[in-house]
């Protein structure tokens, strides 16, 4: 018990094994070997750790202590860049959906517009008929 709940607290208290050796005035492969289960501290050391850990000597003997899982911080901050990408990135295809609508409806009134001056232009009697009409008027002496 002694070797996991000493892991878990270091780890639980962001320490590595050397900076707890350092605090500690051992070297790092104590450490290692308490963590293994290869030896343990005297009474002295024993205590001097768990004030390190700020845990009781009885807790750091006790029943297993669990490592608490938190998802990485880097890990959630990719998770939102990313989720504000995607709607970033919506936001920008419906714009686009938009951009092309309009300039569709502009080519089609071009297309209209073409096809109407090419007809009045195809069929040029239509413009006398409409001089003969004012030609008409003038002669029943309306101003037109």
């Amino acid at each position: 018990m002694f070797q996991e709940n000493l892991k878990a607290l270091r780890i639980k208290k962001g320490m590595t094994q050397k900076e707890l050796a350092t605090r500690l005035n051992v070297v790092r492969q104590t450490i290692s070997k308490w963590e293994k289960g290869l030896s343990v501290p005297d009474s002295e050391l024993l205590i001097k750790l768990a004030e390190i850990l700020e845990v009781s000597v009885s807790q750091l003997l006790g029943s297993k202590i669990e490592i608490e899982e938190k998802p990485d911080a880097l890990a959630e901050q990719l998770s939102r860049i990313n989720e504000q990408l995607a709607i970033k990135n919506s936001r920008a295809k419906k714009v686009w959906k938009v951009i092309a609508f309009i300039i569709f409806g502009i080519i089609i009134a071009y297309v209209l517009l073409i096809f109407l001056v090419m007809i009045f232009n195809f069929y040029p009697e239509s413009t006398s008929t409409t001089q003969e009409t004012i030609n008409i008027l003038k002669r029943l002496k309306l101003r037109v």
